[in-house]
């Protein structure tokens, strides 16, 4: 069965689904955290996927159900809520066997997907590459920030931002702006709203993630209404519905990445950093940024000791190395690649490093990592220090 079609699948069954939820799977959930942790965490928020209530502290209370894995394996497995002694959580247990453990390693920072059909019938699936957790995240317009809890069908922002996006979207002259408005108008609206600007040097991590997210539901509202009576109404013909399909998957592909550029580079721009974008090195080569600039990467004699080459990349499982050969002047020397990516095992994790590729990550996904690279990997805040110093 081909990798396209997991995913495929896995947008069905979620859709079929009476609950669903995903989440990447960390070191801690394959075990390589040097926890004692066991089976796949559920967070609190979601523990409406495997109970129909949430318990209180003072005993382990637990059930079996059936998963259907990769649409090929079943498990008898135990859903479990520890609330005995020191411990308040929910886990899955026994999810594998010997033909297939989707706790394995080498998944560590795949995409797990459990939606439940009934309360004793499951289905989950592991997503593994890019290609499949982008075209799932882009099936619901997720963004890798809104992992870790229940996928929500229908979405619902409040309601001042809710007021900020129609204002936004009925002064609107086309379909859809750009995707340098698009990010400019999300960051707008955060700070009109949140009025927190100053973290975007004091929490540069927290900030980012923020943006991104307020741009993901500010595209989602334009969406509803360029589509949404559309859909309603439905569709004259098969071909009328695929046409327009496919139109919002592509513009939900494009938008993902440059979301993330366009918000990291209003990061760096708030920082005070100097750097271009997406500019040409050699032949066709284009790093997302160099440091300080592309006239300083052409000028032979600027110090290659102090040019900085990041990519960006939402999700880098496969992708990563993409980056090696995009700048001359740095090669074998360390390149910075800044994603949104929620764990990669640690075989990845050590070619990336006998490449000499830094991975630059927001904060509150470096525990999603094993704990014996963590050291090595950067947090935007660290990186935006390290370009301050060096430059």
């Amino acid at each position: 069965m081909s990798e396209k079609i997991f995913d495929e699948l896995a947008i069905k069954s979620v859709i079929d689904g009476e609950k669903s939820f995903c989440k990447f799977l960390s070191a801690n959930d394959t075990g390589k955290t040097g926890g004692h942790q066991s089976g796949i965490y559920i967070a609190k928020n979601s523990a409406e996927l495997i109970f129909d209530k949430n318990f209180e502290r003072g005993e382990n209370i637990s059930r079996f159900a059936k998963i259907l894995w990769q649409n090929e394996i079943e498990t008898e497995s135990r859903f479990i809520y520890y609330g005995a002694k020191t411990r308040n959580e929910y886990r899955i247990t026994n999810c594998g066997n010997k033909n297939f453990n989707p706790l394995a390693e080498e998944n560590t920072g795949a995409l797990l997907v459990i939606v439940r059909k009934n309360f004793e019938n499951y289905e989950g699936w592991i997503l593994n590459s890019d290609a499949e957790i982008e075209n799932f995240l882009n099936a619901f317009n997720l963004s890798p920030t809104e992992t870790g809890r229940l996928i929500q069908k229908n979405i619902f922002v409040e309601s001042k931002i809710e007021t900020e996006f129609e204002k936004f979207i009925s002064e609107l002259e086309n379909d859809f702006p750009t995707a340098e408005i698009m990010s400019k108008v999300a960051r707008e609206i955060h700070e009109k709203i949140f009025n927190h600007a100053e973290n975007i040097i004091k929490n540069p991590d927290a900030k980012l993630l923020q943006w991104i997210e307020m741009e993901y539901n500010l595209f989602r509202k334009i969406e509803e209404s360029r589509y949404g009576e559309k859909i309603f109404h439905g569709f004259s013909s098969m071909q009328e519905f695929i046409e327009v399909a496919n139109s919002i998957l592509n513009r939900r592909k494009s938008r993902a990445g440059k979301s993330f550029e366009n918000q990291l580079a209003a990061i760096f721009a708030g920082n005070n950093l100097k750097f271009d974008t997406q500019a040409v090195t050699e032949g066709n080569k284009k790093p997302d940024f160099i440091f300080p600039s592309k006239a300083s990467y052409h000028d032979k004699n600027f110090s290659s000791d102090k040019l900085i080459i990041l990519g960006a990349k939402t999700t880098c499982k496969d992708r990563w190395r993409q980056i090696l050969n995009e700048a001359n002047r740095v090669r074998g020397k360390k390149k910075y690649l800044c994603t949104l990516q929620q764990g990669i095992s640690i075989q990845q994790l050590q070619e990336m490093q006998a490449e000499k590729v830094v991975l630059v990550v927001p904060k509150p996904y470096i525990e999603k990592y094993p704990k014996e690279f963590r050291e090595e990997i950067f947090t935007l805040s660290k990186f935006i220090d390290f370009v301050k110093e060096t430059l």
